[in-house]
């Protein structure tokens, strides 16, 4: 747990934040402070992060972080219909490209679930209105607990693979409920914790963020 004395040498502000940020990263900072656990219905950004949540299996969050704007250039801007349309000469090309994780299989899953999500979308209306309608659209507020999964988890994932959905297991759709608000888990040491929609909390989260990455 970080107390504030700790966040002042380490991280420049006195905003305590949940014990699994590294401090010395801005990408990381400004993620947690201004995306991590915001209830998200943007549809392109529901879909992004949901790809990159499937490029993490294995891997930390923080390595995906520090490639994601080579990962929105790689993927046209995270343009779901042109991803739903990559074919194997992309994927090759995709495959030279040092600045996002080349690995084939997660490069074939992209591309098959964004084919699987277009799909929800004709279907539910929205990728959104399918995700949020496991809660029936309510964030969940958890207990703060080092767990990687739960029964919301295990539900969505069964019913993504039952769609043929590729590498969305339990842990990797638990990592991305959170990420976008459905599961509320802020740890008890964090300023987000019980913030809910604080404005203040944020907007002065959001000026330290963005004048660290500056």
């Amino acid at each position: 747990m970080w107390g504030t004395s700790d966040r002042e040498k380490e991280g420049g502000d006195a905003m305590r934040r949940c014990n699994w940020v590294n401090l010395k990263n801005p990408r990381y900072i400004a993620y947690h402070d201004e995306e991590w656990g915001r209830p998200c219905h943007d549809e392109h950004a529901l879909y992004e992060l949901f790809i990159l949540e499937t490029f993490q299996a294995g891997l930390s969050w923080e390595l995906i972080l520090n490639k994601r704007e080579h990962f929105r250039q790689a993927f046209d801007g995270f343009d779901i219909r042109k991803v739903a349309a990559f074919d194997t000469a992309k994927i090759d090309a995709l495959m030279q490209d040092a600045g996002i994780i080349r690995q084939r299989r997660k490069l074939e899953a992209a591309v098959t679930n964004s084919r699987h999500i277009l799909e929800l979308q004709q279907e539910f209306g929205s990728f959104d209105a399918y995700i949020w309608g496991f809660t029936a659209g309510k964030s969940l507020t958890e207990p703060y607990t080092e767990r990687v999964s739960s029964p919301l988890s295990d539900a969505v994932a069964k019913d993504l693979k039952k769609r043929g959905f590729r590498f969305i297991g339990s842990k990797t759709i638990y990592s991305f409920l959170q990420g976008i608000g459905v599961l509320q888990a802020h740890g008890p040491e964090c300023d987000w914790n019980g913030a809910g929609n604080s404005k203040n909390i944020f907007a002065a989260a959001a000026n330290l963020s963005r004048s660290s990455l500056q």
